[in-house]
């Protein structure tokens, strides 16, 4: 039987001085008054594809922007009439909030909302599951498809079983860059990326994965081209306390709980995003974001019911994240650009404060998301088919 799938597409928004004030917070937000946004260009590639499915459309903006940002929005969306699109923004997200609140009394936290990467792709899957759609498909806004089979290439494999009789519960594809290219640039690699190794460490990885089978297992993911079924998303959902990372995090999650995500070498999109201005706020983000992974991994490895996920599992990307490397990749990367790089004083608060910063966060952090995920199965339980939300988002 066809799987009712749905594709969801997180778009971020700022609004001059009410724009997102945290530094680093997303990697772009779109201005107001931006006459070229990204999601205008995404959706225009998407009017292309055959048997294209319902769009959800996450809208994430500040509370004060949201009459602001979504008129606009609802510009773009009416001028691609032929696609079939539904917009959540922060009235239609208070609405599923305070339902959950009704499921869910005990959670903490706004773990699904349009805040935060991981709350944010949980608010898709609750939005998802009240529309009954069993399959979820994960796109960027800055991304566009390349091709009219861009969803009987999603939904290949997915819910069916390996030949060794595993599960493809979810699975991710890849994208080129604006060269064409499915690997990290390494061209402009000096001093300030001596220790921090991620881009060749990927590419080794994507080498291989590249020259494999169709559908291999993955260690990497995708998460503007990422598909999930039911099976996975009713009962795995996004960490909410991560910094950054959270698709790949999403990984980490589905192995704990026994099972995995695959990787679609025939599945790709293009990633056109806007250039990046300051990079220190990110690369602290990269810092939390590590640090709260290797404690919460660690925590869970003490959990008879879990699975351990393990450096020596994940090599040769990204198991050196999570392994005792780490501290010293830190800290020399830290000081390094503090020296060489225009953002001396950024990168100098960071050697000194950022990794203890870090570290206190995950000690608090570390059993958050287990606690949550144990109370997610009855959230998207009580949201199935809930027709009356599904009223009130379509009538909004």
């Amino acid at each position: 039987m066809a799987l009712r799938a749905t594709i969801v597409i997180p778009t971020y928004w700022a609004s001059g001085a009410d724009g997102l004030q945290s530094p680093g917070a997303y990697d772009h937000a779109t201005e107001l008054g931006d006459p070229n946004p990204e999601l205008e260009r995404c959706l225009a590639s998407l009017e292309q594809v055959r048997d294209l499915v319902r769009i959800i459309l996450l809208v994430v903006c500040p509370v004060s922007a949201t009459v602001e940002v979504s008129r606009r929005v609802a510009e773009i969306v009416g001028a691609h009439p032929k696609l079939s699109i539904t917009t959540v923004t922060n009235v239609e997200a208070a609405r599923i909030a305070d339902r959950i609140a009704d499921l869910a009394p005990t959670a903490t936290g706004e773990c699904v909302s349009l805040r935060g990467y991981g709350a944010i792709r949980n608010m898709g899957l609750a939005v998802a599951a009240i529309f009954g759609h069993d399959a979820v498909i994960f796109l960027d806004d800055d991304e566009v498809v390349l091709g009219p089979d861009f969803m009987r290439k999603a939904l290949y494999a997915l819910g069916q079983q390996t030949r060794q009789g595993l599960p493809i519960l979810a699975k991710t594809g890849y994208f080129y860059d604006r060269a064409g290219s499915p690997l990290a640039d390494e061209s402009h690699v000096g001093i300030e990326h001596r220790w921090w190794t991620k881009r060749t460490e990927f590419n080794a990885w994507m080498r291989r994965a590249l020259a494999a089978t169709r559908i291999s297992r993955s260690n990497y993911v995708c998460g503007g081209c990422l598909a999930l079924h039911a099976r996975a998303y009713s009962r795995i959902p996004f960490d909410p306390f991560i910094t950054r990372g959270e698709d790949l995090d999403y990984l980490f999650n589905m192995r704990l709980m026994g099972l995995d995500v695959w990787f679609d070498n025939r599945w790709v999109v293009r990633h056109l995003p806007p250039e990046s201005r300051e990079r220190a706020p990110r690369f602290m983000q990269d810092i939390y974001r590590w640090y709260y992974e290797r404690a919460k991994l660690a925590h869970a490895s003490r959990q008879n019911d879990l699975n351990a996920v393990t450096p020596a599992s994940l090599m040769p990307y990204p198991g050196r994240w999570i392994s005792s490397e780490l501290d010293e990749r830190v800290r020399k990367t830290a000081l390094v650009r503090a020296l060489v790089t225009r953002e001396h004083a950024s990168y100098l608060r960071i050697w000194r404060r950022g990794r203890a910063e870090a570290e206190q966060y995950a000690r608090e952090y570390q059993d958050a998301y287990l606690r949550f995920a144990s109370i997610w199965p009855t959230i998207v339980d009580g949201l199935w088919n809930d027709r009356d939300l599904a009223a009130l988002i379509e009538e909004t």
